[in-house]
């Protein structure tokens, strides 16, 4: 129970021991010029007064003294007739100069002095408290956005050295990462004129720039930037400025210009809610009531307020009047000091606490971006995480999609074959009438349908221009041309054309995904084939073989013959009923001879065989014989008659490099010649020394001039061009064709200007045309049909082994060459014999001939033919029976005698002919005695 009692004592004694002044006055220290200061000064100390959660048992009242310009004589003059008076701190000013002799007599008198001024000094008065955040952090915040949004290169453009001395940190950047590039250029002094420098900024290509300098300044230079095209889609700022979202940005609403910075000060925290229902903002610029550095001395008002409400809960404290030329240290400054360094209080700033050298090295800020016409919040900083962006993935995209759609692109190409063409009109167009037209109503193309296919995928509105030197552009003299020149100085937004990604390209554009793979071919023009011969079928062998070959035919032929004659075993009993013929008959007559090894050396054979071992010999050798040259013959028959559309001086690369005769090309200025000459492959570099050395020169100023040479040149010259080209060009012009295959893999690409706010949304477009079909469906239209596409198809596309009437044409002409000497032999053999019965019966040749002509002719005549009857005359019959016994009358002997009756008759009815192997059978009155 007695503890209890001495508990609430000594708890009653404290509180009677721990007390407040009932007056406590704060001075500030203003210049003439910082009205807005002042107020917010004299609304912190309003709140105070009428909020009764904080020094509740004293009145908080103010001295505010003002003094002109930066005169710190006459404000260390005025702070020390304030002090006389008894004060418990001192705010302000905010200049270097006069804050330095304040912070001299604070620490003089131990009089605690808030401050609200950036302030980069390492050593400072214990007894200055600073509620703005350290410059240091704030020169992280900016080098932690730099390096998250991958700035490779930027201009730091600064006012005064000061700073410099503010953006260390982003200063530091090339020392970390090696390929930050930056160039630092300083604000012209002494005038408002700043164009002549931000031109140079442009000539530069730099798109890249951080402001330092005066708020008041921010408005102009943006302003004048935009008089030069400095204020763009490619352009981004950062102002180092704590107060981006009080800039008028009215100028720039239909400009997407990336205009970013960071602010203290959250418009939508519960402080700064309740601070502006009692207060109000009027003012814009420097006079808004939350510009950072009202809002700073609106907090340094409130935390000392709350260091002195803690010390009041513990400690007394006393006020006493101090004196400048007899500097006594306050007695109660060391203890309000230990509990400012303590405090923690959340203001409109945030929150707000100090280390233990009284630095402010823990806070936020926001990151603001223009979107449109304000500046929106889309990342918090702080020291620990750095930048966290707070946008979502959909607000991101939507922003892009609202951004392109209040854009209308600018597109540069040029006049390419079949990426842009001029229209063919139904009807004559005078130039002056194409000079009225749209662009797509003039031109066409494939880059015409892709831009217009890829706008209604991502939904963005394009123009469409022509690059006047229709070049895609190369790096000469340290400065780009042609379409990427275009790029580079923000005159296009987009460059669509047949150009190809490369190093050096990239590193001067952004490329989207292909819409196009290619490499580089070789174009070559194809050689005029040979003459049509009709007797081409004899050119697998030489006039020399054919000579052997048909005397090998005949000799064979004549010693088969030579060889039956000589050999017992080709001679045969011509009546095997018969054992003691008179006669023996021989197969291999000359005749036959010839016919037998014709049916062999035409592989059809024949009904003739040798008997003898020697015949066979004969036989079998010239079998072997026809079976190699007749193999030889048809195999070289089918290489040779293709060998003319094959049959070229060059095939590929490595051909080239080889000889000297052809010359070969490039443009002097594409890809296409940046490959040779940065290629490491011998016969690559084989091939470039070649051209850069060739008298005259072999580059041409483009694919159409390299196209017409190499037409021109007929065979003497070939073209490395883009494949996309060369089967654009072979589909159309029938006398050309690709050497080869290709020699590296490139691909067509959309390009836009380096970190192009479009980049992302251009090339997931091409991404989803691709996995449509479109891309391929607007090739096929454009290289296949249009324009003549496809005209080649039947020259190119056939099959190559196949043969035309021109090359075997003579081999007809054999056949009915030997059709026609058939019949003619036909005819002759039927004349012969019809006029030789003609003749003997006493009867017209011609009309014998008729007679069996329409026999010859009537199909219903079938396949058997009768014997004409001779007549009844005995004179006839005795007559032609004499002229056959007179003739044959050794032949009837030789075959013996069958009957005694009509020997003659008898004998005549064995009587066969060699030739036909056809016995003639007569009448067997004939043979009758009258």
């Amino acid at each position: 129970m007695k503890m209890k009692y001495f508990i609430i004592a000594f708890c009653f004694l404290v509180s009677i021991s721990a007390d407040l002044p009932p007056n406590i006055k704060f001075a500030a220290l203003f210049n003439e010029e910082s009205k807005s200061l002042e107020t917010a000064f004299e609304q912190a100390i309003s709140m105070l007064r009428t909020d009764r959660s904080i020094l509740t048992r004293s009145r908080v009242s103010s001295e505010i003294v003002t003094y002109p310009g930066d005169d710190s004589f006459k404000a260390s003059k005025k702070l020390c007739e304030v002090v006389r008076s008894g004060v418990a701190a001192i705010f302000g000013p905010t200049t270097e100069t006069v804050a330095s002799h304040v912070e001299s007599v604070s620490e003089a008198l131990h009089l605690p002095f808030m401050e609200t001024r950036w302030d980069y000094a390492d050593v400072r008065s214990p007894f200055s408290i600073n509620v703005h955040p350290h410059p240091a952090y704030l020169g992280r915040a900016f080098a932690d956005f730099v390096k998250g949004v991958g700035w490779k290169s930027f201009v730091i453009l600064y006012e005064t050295e000061e700073g410099l001395v503010r953006l260390q940190e982003l200063l530091k950047l090339p020392k970390t990462f090696a390929d930050v590039k930056i160039t630092i250029r300083q604000l012209t002094p002494y005038t408002d004129d700043f164009r002549p420098l931000l031109k140079e900024i442009k000539k530069s290509e730099e798109t890249k720039i951080v402001l330092d300098c005066e708020f008041d300044k921010i408005e102009m230079i943006l302003q004048q930037a935009k008089e030069i095209e400095m204020v763009t889609d490619y352009h981004s700022y950062m102002l180092t400025s704590l107060d981006p979202d009080k800039i008028d940005i009215t100028p720039f609403t239909e400009i997407n210009v990336n205009i970013t910075g960071f602010r203290m000060v959250a418009d939508d925290s519960p402080q700064v809610k309740h601070y502006l229902k009692d207060f109000p903002n009027k003012g814009r610029g420097k006079d808004h009531a939350l510009f950072s550095s009202n809002a700073l001395m609106y907090d340094a008002v409130w935390t000392y307020a709350k260091a002195l409400n803690d010390l009041d809960s513990l400690q007394s404290l006393g006020i006493q009047p101090l004196n400048c030329q007899e500097p006594t240290p306050w007695v109660d400054g060391d203890n309000i000091l230990s509990y400012l360094r303590e405090v923690n209080h959340v203001g409109l700033t945030g929150e707000i606490k100090f280390d233990d050298d009284g630095y402010r090295t823990d806070f936020q800020l926001e990151l603001l971006e223009k979107m449109r016409h304000r500046m929106k919040k889309t990342g918090i900083w702080s020291p620990g995480a750095g930048v966290n962006y707070t946008l979502t993935a959909t607000e991101i995209e939507g922003h892009m999609i609202e951004k392109l759609q209040n854009k209308t692109l600018r597109v540069t190409t040029g006049l390419v074959e079949p990426f842009v063409i001029e229209r063919i009109f139904e009807y004559p167009v005078s130039q002056e009438a194409k000079e009225r037209m749209s662009f797509e109503e003039r031109y066409e193309g494939f880059a015409v349908d892709l831009i217009k296919a890829l706008s209604k995928e991502v939904k963005f509105k394009y123009k469409f221009q022509l690059e006047p030197t229709n070049t895609n552009g190369g790096f000469k003299n340290g400065k780009w041309t042609g379409m990427i020149g275009e790029l580079r100085s923000q005159m296009a937004d987009l460059a669509c054309i047949d150009m190809s990604v490369t190093s050096i390209r990239q590193s001067a554009v952004d490329f989207t995904m292909p819409f196009m793979n290619t490499g580089i071919g070789i174009l070559y023009k194809k050689k005029k084939p040979p003459a049509p011969n009709l007797f081409s079928f004899l050119s697998p062998l030489s006039l020399d073989v054919w000579i052997y070959m048909t005397t090998a035919y005949l000799g064979v032929s004549i010693l088969m013959f030579l060889l039956a004659r000589l050999t017992p075993y080709e001679w045969e009993n011509p009546h095997p009923c018969v054992d003691e013929p008179e006669e023996l008959e021989n197969e291999l007559t000359l005749h036959n001879c010839f016919w037998h090894n014709w049916g062999s050396l035409m592989q059809q054979g024949s009904d003739i065989a040798p008997k003898a071992i020697s015949t066979r010999m004969v036989a079998g050798m010239w079998w072997f014989f026809t079976l190699i040259m007749i193999s030889s013959y048809t195999a070289n028959l089918a290489a040779f008659l293709t060998a003319a559309k094959m049959d070229n001086p060059v095939n590929s690369a490595e051909d080239l490099a080889k000889q000297t005769k052809i010359k070969y090309g490039t443009g002097c200025c594409g890809s296409t010649a940046a490959f040779f000459r940065g290629s490491t492959i011998p016969t690559y570099q084989k091939l470039n020394a070649f051209m850069e050395s060739a008298k005259p020169s072999v580059y041409t100023s483009g694919n159409s001039q390299g196209i017409d040479r190499v037409l021109k040149e007929d065979g003497m010259y070939a073209f490395f061009m883009e494949a996309a080209a060369i089967e654009y060009h072979v589909e159309r012009k029938c006398d050309l064709k690709q050497l080869g295959g290709l020699l590296d893999s490139k691909s067509y690409s959309i390009a836009l200007p380096k970190e192009s706010p479009y980049h992302q949304a251009i090339s997931s477009g091409v991404l989803r045309l691709q996995e449509k079909g479109v891309l391929q469906e607007l090739k096929t239209k454009w290289w296949e049909h249009e324009r003549g596409g496809g005209s080649c198809k039947s020259d190119g596309g056939g099959n190559s082994s196949q043969l035309n009437l021109a090359s075997l044409g003579g081999v007809f002409i054999v056949l009915i060459g030997g059709m026609i000497i058939s019949m003619i032999i036909a005819v002759i053999e039927f004349i012969w014999k019809q006029r030789k019965l003609a003749v003997d019966e006493n009867e017209s040749v011609w009309a014998e001939m008729w007679e069996e002509f329409k026999f010859a002719v009537d199909f219903r005549a079938g396949d058997t033919k009768p014997i004409k009857k001779l007549g009844s005359s005995r004179a006839a019959s005795k007559s032609l029976l004499s002229k056959l016994s007179k003739s044959n009358a050794e032949s009837l002997n030789k075959y013996g005698i069958i009957n005694d009756e009509d020997k003659s008759v008898k004998s005549l009815r064995s009587l066969r002919s060699r030739k036909d192997s056809t016995y003639a059978c007569f009448n067997e009155n004939y043979g009758e005695k009258e």
